[in-house]
């Protein structure tokens, strides 16, 4: 089952994704109160979906295409409380991620000889070693890292800005995972949707301390969240326009076939802090890029469209970039007395 979030004005409204229509539930505002409203009753969350069906329909096409008064939303928020959102990442997953990291950080690929490679290399060698471990046993950690709250994640076809400060932006197109954390602290996977999570990768290659910083940046996700998604093995593909033709393309893969690490070790790492498990609360977890356009020397302008596309996962992710004006002076911070 694939959900999307509209809304016309203030109105909002759910709906399940049946080509070429959308069908509108009943009952439920947002993806979130759907979700919470199936801990409580206990019930299977696509079976609650169905259940709330009404006789509405809103042409996807129309949607999709900007040519409805309905505009699609992330697919997943918190209305009215950005904050109780933790927006985060897992990097050097994937084997292209790997490559990737390591062209930005050394002048050649490491040698066998671990005293040779660079430090995003070796974590990627733990990971590959010890990142898919046996039934009932925890394997090695792998790197995370933090984009903010709710309030960075942008919506289908909304733009991601560079920010003023930022020395660059890039796409990086992937899969997120969603959860709901229970009132007894239980992390709940709601759904996989589509996902660029933006950043800033000439900050990041001047130093890897950097990637911390680099990170803080908007990220998009959707138009569709997928409930039972299938994450063995999907293909995908990633594209940068630029004045309404292709500067770059590239075919990627992801999928835990596709990575070093499994979904469960990458879930319990991120769920094993008691901070990440406080009820009510709502994760956004970006599982890592298998190839960037950065890369490939591709450097990012305003105006520039980027799309994400991975097969079972709905229709790709675009959104523009847009730049903002350099920052000039410092923020003022007020002294209380």
């Amino acid at each position: 089952m694939r959900l999307v979030q509209i809304a016309d004005g203030g109105t909002r409204r759910v709906a399940i994704v049946e080509e070429p229509q959308l069908l509108l539930l009943d009952g439920v505002a947002s993806v979130l109160e759907l979700a919470s409203r199936a801990l409580v009753e206990q019930v299977i969350l696509t079976q609650l979906a169905s259940s709330l069906r009404s006789a509405q329909q809103v042409s996807y096409n129309e949607v999709y295409e900007c040519r409805s008064p309905w505009k699609l939303l992330a697919p997943v928020d918190c209305p009215g409380d950005v904050q109780k959102v933790l927006v985060s990442g897992t990097g050097l997953t994937h084997l292209g991620s790997a490559r990737e990291r390591q062209a930005m950080h050394a002048a050649t690929m490491p040698k066998t000889d671990e005293s040779q490679m660079t430090d995003s290399m070796r974590i990627f060698e733990w990971g590959v070693q010890r990142g898919r471990p046996a039934s009932g046993e925890i394997g090695i950690a792998p790197e995370w890292f933090y984009k903010g709250d709710g309030s960075v994640v942008q919506a289908p076809f909304a733009p991601l800005q560079i920010p003023g400060f930022a020395e660059d932006g890039g796409e990086e197109g992937e899969i997120a995972a969603v959860y709901l954390i229970a009132n007894d602290g239980t992390p709940h996977r709601i759904g996989m949707a589509i996902g660029n999570e933006f950043s800033d990768h000439v900050f990041e290659r001047r130093n890897y301390l950097n990637l911390a910083g680099s990170k803080l940046r908007m990220c998009s996700l959707g138009p569709e969240l997928v409930i039972d998604a299938d994450f063995e093995d999907g293909p995908g593909e990633v594209s940068v326009e630029r004045n309404g033709a292709t500067l770059w393309q590239k075919q990627i893969r992801t999928g835990e076939a596709n990575m070093a690490h499994s979904l469960r070790n990458l879930e319990h790492h991120h769920f094993k802090f008691a901070g990440h498990r406080q009820p009510g609360t709502l994760h956004i977890h970006y599982f890592g890029a298998d190839a960037l356009s950065f890369g490939d020397g591709v450097r990012l302008g305003a105006g520039d469209l980027m799309k994400v596309h991975f097969k079972g996962f709905g229709r790709p992710l675009v959104n523009p970039v847009t730049v903002e004006e350099a920052l000039r002076a410092t923020v003022p911070v007020s002294v209380m007395q």
